[in-house]
Parts: structure tokens; sequence; C-alpha cells
């Protein structure tokens, strides 16, 4: 009998699939490893059930996007949780990341934790105005309503470094599952990973959400480089001033009449962000000519 269903987890080459209600524990047929096909969280698959053997997945539909570490397919939007401190937000990794979504046709939120500790009011005051951004205490609970809203209907992922609250924010929209969390390592300044594998977890509110590594294991393979010509498009706020530019080759970092920087130091878009972008384009520029004909 072949059924459909989505993959929520996978361990050690098994694959659970959640299919009308239920749950089967599948293996992928033989035939992907010769291809080179990897069955990802989120994919929705064909399987084949029979009263003699493990159910077996036979066919993956066509993902609309993937992102390589963690394995992910078909998200609808990732979600990147900020510690306000311990460990203090790194705004270059956020943005970075933040550009792959957007590359990717992934939308991003951004939740700050531990406002009980530090405000947030200055990064919110950044992000607000590119994507929706909240702010929340995981202690007392306040503002975790408002994420769980925003997840409802939607298949996202959490991210973030180890130690900003994922977990613990996890607990607080959906308590039953009580996943396990661990205190801040203060000697090493970071959190100890508690996250060991991905799992994707139906909510309450008929959204699914995955619960990725920290942004350490948050990867793309070298078909996902963003090279210098497409960064731009990727900080969406950039794009109301980049055809106002002087020159029409104009890299927004440093062209006198660029319309992009004039509309930062206007204080209309974060000095932050363009900072971002600028050490993104260095390093974009950086990319062998060879990678950039692989991608052609």
């Amino acid at each position: 009998m072949i059924k459909k269903g989505t993959i929520i987890s996978s361990l050690g080459g098994q694959y659970k699939v959640a299919s009308d209600g239920e749950e089967y524990i599948c293996a992928a047929k033989g035939a992907f490893r010769a291809k080179e096909i990897t069955p990802y969280c989120g994919d929705n698959v064909s399987f084949e059930v029979s009263e003699s053997s493990m159910p077996v997945i036979m066919d993956i539909s066509q993902r609309k996007n993937e992102i390589i570490r963690p394995p992910l397919a078909n998200l609808d939007q990732i979600v990147f949780v900020i510690s306000t401190c311990e460990p203090i937000p790194n705004l270059l990794l956020l943005d970075k990341f933040m550009a792959v979504a957007e590359y990717k046709g992934i939308a991003s939120a951004v939740v700050f934790t531990k406002t009980d500790k530090a405000p947030a009011d200055k990064y919110v005051g950044i992000y607000s105005n590119i994507c929706p951004t909240f702010t929340v205490n995981n202690i007392s609970g306040d503002g975790c309503e408002q994420v769980k809203n925003a997840l409802s209907g939607k298949f996202s992922a959490l991210a973030g470094n180890s130690g900003s609250g994922k977990s613990s924010l996890l607990n607080n929209i959906c308590p039953e599952l009580n996943i396990e969390t661990s205190e801040i390592s203060r000697k090493l300044g970071r959190g100890k990973h508690t996250t060991r594998r991905i799992d994707i977890y139906k909510l309450g509110n008929g959204g699914y959400i995955a619960d990725t590594p920290g942004f350490s294991t948050f990867e793309t393979n070298m078909y996902d480089i963003i090279f210098k010509d497409e960064l731009v498009h990727c900080f969406k706020e950039f794009s109301e001033y980049t055809d106002k530019c002087m020159f029409h080759d104009c890299s927004h970092t440093k062209e006198k009449g660029c319309a992009v920087i004039e509309a930062v130091e206007a204080g209309l878009i974060s000095k932050s962000r363009h900072h971002s972008y600028c050490v993104m384009y260095e390093e974009a520029a950086k990319i062998a000519p060879w990678e950039q004909k692989k991608r052609k």
C-alpha cells in the first residue's frame, strides 16, 4: 500500500513520517543512495507499507526550498532566536543568515530573548522594518503568545546561537513538548548544546516547527554562495534606493552618489545592516572565478 506523508524526524538512516494522524518509521529505498538523494525533514514523500517489512520511502516530492545543514526542506520561515545578552548578539552573523534565507526565498522573523536581563529596543529598531520582530521573556512568558501566533499554519525552523533560549521558547509556546534545556556555561560564555538532532513538532495552532542546532551548524553548500552582484537583493530594505544611485553598476559600498549610502547617513537604513552588507560584499568579491562559472 502506498501512502503519502511528511518526514518529521530522521536519525541513523531511519525516518519518522507523519501520515493521516499516524507515524511510521521508514527506511529510504536503496536507489536514493546511488543517486545521491538524501531525504530531509520537511520532505513530502510517498512510502510503501507492507506487513512483512519496514515501510520504505519510494519518492520525494519536489522541494520549494532547502537548507543543507541542518537538512530541512519546504520551510515557510526561519525564526532567528537572538539573546540580548549571554551570549551577546552577533548582528553580522544574523545578517548573513537572513541574507541566505532571503536568497533561498524563505521568510525571516527575529525573536530577541532575555529581555529581563537586557533591553532589546535598539535591536528591534534595526529589524522591525525588515521582518516580523518579537521580544520575549522566557521566565515570565511575556511575548511568547505573539511568537506562537506568528507560527500558526506555517512550517518554521528555530535557529540561533546555543544558549539563546530556543528550547525555553519552545517550551513556553508548547509546554507539552517538555524539551530539554541547559543553563549557560559562564566559563565558556556560551550555551551547552541541548539540541542533538532535528525534530519537527506539531503545534496546537496548526503549525509545525523544527528545533535546529546552533548557528555554527547552519550552513549551506558551495552552490548556495551568494555572489556580489546578487547580494544587494538579499538586503530588501535597500531596494527602495538601488535604482537611484548615480552609477548603474554601483556596489553600494563606497561610491559617490550612492543612494543606499545616503539613506544610511540619513538614518533610513541601519548602519549595522549596511556594515554587514559591506563585509559580505568584500567576501563575495574574493570568490574564485571558477566558482562563478560552476554556478552557470
